[in-house]
């Protein structure tokens, strides 16, 4: 059942720069690892004696894949606090903030195309057609994917793909990890920014009638689908037994930062203040709570997007500017 003010997205918003692929790459791994795997080692930084420790999340994994870090449960054990991933969310009035990374606000009907189009009407022939290939593979019996919008088809499609792949996300994986620190009194910390949609009733109804920048998005999506699925088992496997190596090697065509620019130019989000300057915000925010941590706990667990870890000019890159000595696991 859809929820009445969330579109679910595949997309990680405000995802960042993905691993690039080079031409020395090792032939894609086309099975898929099972069983129990401890994913990577910790990221540690540190200043005298306090220390962070990070954790690098990544998705899709495989799904017959059972997660369990024995490093990160003595650590866990160890920690005053945990920092929670980056993100942005979405308060309405005075109801609960939704999770923006995930999702977008949304009212019954906003899914699909405006004045009834249907998905070969609003995109080029020769897109639908590579479109039309993928949704018989995929999605075959879902008829109702071809009114919504492209930005919408897009990420249902996806999903359905890397169901069928074997592939999955990676909400187990740090849901476990949150179930330890709970069990262990670890203080939870979440670096998440909110932003307040006041009138939500009219931002609805003129993302119902507005058109959207999302054909980028939507061709990305099949570009990625047509020629990644093989390297996208290898850099799960990769996460899988941690190998760092293999990770900063292995990278897939960017479909996110096309779709977070198509939901960032909505109305929706152009309504709201200090949409503009998430992403420094959403950096300066993770940071500032990265320092703040390090300077009051002995021991800090923190999650980390994999993409942003591996970032040559990313947070961590910025903690080893500022003087915090940085190791990478082996």
């Amino acid at each position: 059942m859809r929820k009445p003010l969330l579109l679910t997205l595949c997309v990680s918003l405000l995802a960042t720069p993905a691993w690039a692929q080079t031409a020395a790459d090792t032939a894609p791994e086309k099975i898929l690892i099972v069983g129990q795997r401890p994913g990577p080692g910790l990221w540690k930084v540190s200043k005298d004696d306090h220390v962070l420790w990070i954790f690098g999340t990544y998705a899709p994994l495989p799904v017959k894949m059972v997660w369990r870090s024995a490093q990160v449960e003595t650590v866990l054990a160890q920690s005053q606090e945990m920092l929670g991933l980056p993100g942005v969310s979405v308060g309405v009035g005075f109801s609960q903030a939704f999770n923006l990374i995930t999702a977008l606000p949304f009212a019954l009907g906003a899914r699909k195309n405006p004045d009834g189009a249907l998905l070969r009407d609003v995109v080029p022939p020769d897109v639908y057609a590579r479109w039309s290939v993928l949704k018989q593979k995929y999605m075959s019996d879902d008829d109702g994917v071809e009114r919504e919008r492209p930005i919408f088809a897009a990420p249902a499609l996806f999903d359905k793909a890397m169901a069928q792949a074997g592939l999955g996300k990676d909400s187990d994986v740090i849901s476990t990890i949150k179930q330890i620190a709970k069990k262990n009194n670890v203080k939870y910390t979440p670096t998440e920014i909110t932003l307040q949609l006041d009138n939500p009733r009219g931002a609805l109804r003129d993302f119902k009638k507005s058109p959207m920048a999302d054909l980028e998005c939507f061709t990305k999506t099949i570009d990625r689908l047509e020629v990644d699925l093989d390297a996208m088992r290898a850099r799960a496997n990769a996460w899988a037994i941690g190998d760092v190596d293999i990770m900063r090697k292995l990278s897939y065509p960017d479909q996110a930062t096309a779709c977070n620019s198509a939901v960032f130019n909505s109305p929706v989000m152009k309504s709201l203040p200090g949409a503009a300057t998430l992403p420094q915000r959403m950096r300066d925010v993770w940071l500032a709570a990265a320092e703040k941590s390090l300077a009051a706990n002995k021991s800090t667990f923190a999650l980390l997007q994999m993409s942003r870890i591996l970032e040559s000019d990313g947070v961590i890159a910025a903690l080893q500017a500022r003087g915090y000595a940085v190791e990478q696991p082996d």
